[in-house]
């Protein structure tokens, strides 16, 4: 497989290689393994989630909305 990156990318990804002693290609096959088991367990997470929404098991809360919640319970718990 190639992968093609930004200059500023390749030659980050070359420092970094020349500092830590490893090769860059082990260096992205650790970021792309780190990154695609992150991507799948926010997937995991959220799937179901969107289906309870698409099914109207469950409600959308407005993003504003939400953060004003936490808002006021960290107000709360300030207060205690």
């Amino acid at each position: 497989m190639v992968v093609h990156l930004k200059p500023e990318t390749e030659t980050r990804l070359k420092e970094l290689a020349a500092t830590t002693g490893r090769a860059p290609d082990e260096l992205v096959e650790d970021a792309m393994s780190g990154y695609l088991a992150e991507l799948t367990q926010v997937r995991n997470m959220l799937d179901p989630r969107y289906d309870e929404i698409k099914s109207g098991r469950a409600q959308p809360v407005d993003g504003e909305e939400a953060f004003n919640r936490l808002r006021e319970k960290s107000k709360d718990r300030r207060r205690s």
